[in-house]
């Protein structure tokens, strides 16, 4: 079914003793802001976890197969496109790099949205090499920034064995590996989402895939667990939906009604009970709606 509505969201979730997302530019300590020292965690870890939660539950079949995953080869999935839309002699010779015209590129690139849940949902640049076409997703998201300041610990660990029989001789058979690890207390951090429904008619975004993707949201920490990242839980997806295409409020208006503060200022969080999570002052259960604006509800799914 076409997407006719607009959306928005607001993704609450927190860390516990784990590293949400680490930085490789500054040792994979935590991501933060450096001049307020929040944490972030980027759209684009975000995302991750979504195509890894609908990978794993549909299999990598189409149409939900994924394009941005582990070890692939993203121009051997182009000649897919060119060679099941009937465009598979331009990719004969040594010339990989041939690019057909706007037809053949046109077909290719819907072949691209048909199939594969991630092109659709967030777009993609498939310009490289045989070339697919660029989509532009209906669904984006922000970086996750958390509620207030983190403290980012580094903790020295110990690993019982050595690599080489080099290091065990070095170590006259102690076989110690020393390592650190880096970890957030505890951190709760928020997102914004935004799904148009004018971009979902251009790549086939449906009413089952938005259903996918927020229950995505929802469950994608309980299937990515590791012991880098501590414990980490979904605590809150709340969804604005417009009555029309265009909306029927601004995103930033009614993101600013959804507030969450510490219940004691001041004092340490370790646990989301620390937190008050309140829409125009009042708390929402999960499964709860109510009217946001004129022509817009809030439904707390989560």
């Amino acid at each position: 079914m076409n997407l006719n509505r607009r959306y928005d969201f607001v993704l609450l979730f927190d860390v516990k003793d784990g590293n949400p997302n680490g930085d490789p530019d500054a040792g994979n300590l935590p991501r933060l802001d450096a001049e307020t020292g929040h944490g972030l965690v980027t759209d684009v870890a975000l995302k991750r976890k979504v195509r890894n939660f609908v990978g794993l539950v549909h299999g990598e079949q189409p149409p939900y197969e994924i394009y941005i995953k582990e070890k692939a080869i993203l121009n051997k999935t182009h000649e897919r496109a060119y060679e099941d839309t009937g465009a598979g002699d331009l990719l004969k010779g040594d010339d990989k790099k041939r690019k057909g015209g706007g037809d053949v590129v046109e077909k290719a690139r819907a072949w691209m949205c048909k199939n594969f849940f991630d092109v659709r949902t967030f777009g993609a640049v498939m310009s490289t090499g045989v070339n697919c076409g660029q989509v532009r997703g209906p669904v984006q998201m922000t970086f996750a920034r958390s509620i207030e300041p983190i403290v980012a610990l580094e903790h020295s660990i110990t690993r019982m064995a050595v690599a080489t029989e080099a290091e065990a001789e070095k170590q006259g058979g102690d076989n110690r590996t020393m390592g650190r690890k880096h970890t957030v207390p505890y951190g709760l951090y928020r997102s914004h989402g935004f799904v148009s429904s004018f971009l979902a008619k251009q790549t086939q975004f449906s009413v089952e895939d938005l259903e996918l993707y927020f229950k995505a949201l929802e469950q994608m920490f309980e299937h990515d667990r590791s012991a880098a990242r501590g414990q980490m839980s979904t605590r809150g997806l709340y969804v604005f939906e417009h009555e029309s295409e265009l909306g029927n409020a601004l995103a930033h208006a009614l993101f600013d009604r959804l507030t969450v503060a510490p219940t004691a200022p001041g004092m340490p969080a370790r646990d989301f009970g620390a937190y008050a999570v309140l829409f125009d002052g009042q708390p929402l259960a999960p499964g709860q709606s109510v009217p946001a604006a004129t022509g817009v509800t809030l439904t707390r799914r989560c």
